[in-house]
């Protein structure tokens, strides 16, 4: 089945999230983002006062991360880099559970902390996704952390950083989307570098990517569309990434 060059875009989180990146960068990924028309830009939390000024007037909204990379942070301090950043204009925000408390059981504290920081965004009329950090996970450990995600108001469960020891892969996305309701959507990302991963991913039930490779990625969906070739299945097989990043 054929697939519109916009339904691509609007999958794409281009992200500007390594730590070398300066304010110049941080406006080119903007101005990347605003070319293609993705999703989102999801950047840095001190770079939310560039980045809203930069897609102030489109649809590409601003998005930062909570808690990243490592999740272990606390709850409190989660939760005022979330308000922080929601009073500089960001509309999405990508939280990373606590990996350690995940992988010992302590369950209740993981839903606790993710119900407090999805409290904040919908107070305010955003969303929330949940990162799961799936290379540290068991996939026992993945669908609870899912079901504990939907349950304290999560909008989306989401696989990685893109900082860990592996990225996204199909079977994690598969997994994670049989694990939550139709309420919640899933978000793959790290290592997402070709259209193929993308169109593989969304197969598989991911309703975005996290990606810094995009315009790599839409130029070979134009590239496509040109030769008549862009369906939703995707040209090769994919290869899982073996690392992280993005």
């Amino acid at each position: 089945m054929a697939i519109a060059l916009h339904d691509i875009a609007k999958m794409l989180d281009h992200s500007t999230l390594q730590p070398f990146l300066t304010e110049e960068d941080i406006r080119k990924g903007c101005d990347i983002a605003l070319q293609y028309d993705t999703a989102t830009v999801c950047a840095r939390p001190g770079d939310m006062s560039i980045v809203v000024k930069a897609l102030a007037g489109s649809d590409v909204k601003p998005c930062t991360v909570i808690g990243f990379p490592h999740g272990a942070h606390h709850t409190s301090v989660k939760v005022y880099e979330a308000e922080r950043a929601l009073d500089d204009g960001c509309q999405e925000l990508d939280m990373v559970l606590n990996i350690g408390k995940m992988i010992s059981g302590d369950t209740a504290y993981v839903q606790d902390e993710i119900a407090q920081l999805a409290q904040a965004a919908h107070a305010r009329k955003a969303l929330l996704k949940v990162i799961l950090e799936t290379c540290y996970l068991s996939d026992e450990q993945k669908k609870i952390a899912c079901e504990l995600s939907e349950k304290a108001g999560a909008d989306f469960v989401k696989t990685s950083t893109g900082y860990g020891s592996k990225g996204a892969t199909v079977a994690d996305v598969a997994l994670m989307r049989a694990a939550v309701s139709d309420q919640v959507r899933v978000k793959a990302s790290g290592g997402i570098r070709t259209l193929d991963m993308v169109l593989a991913c969304r197969k598989a039930g991911a309703s975005r990517c996290g990606v810094s490779a995009t315009a790599k990625i839409m130029e070979e969906a134009k590239a496509r569309l040109e030769q008549g070739t862009l369906t939703e299945e995707p040209a090769a097989p994919v290869e899982n990434p073996t690392g992280g990043s993005y």
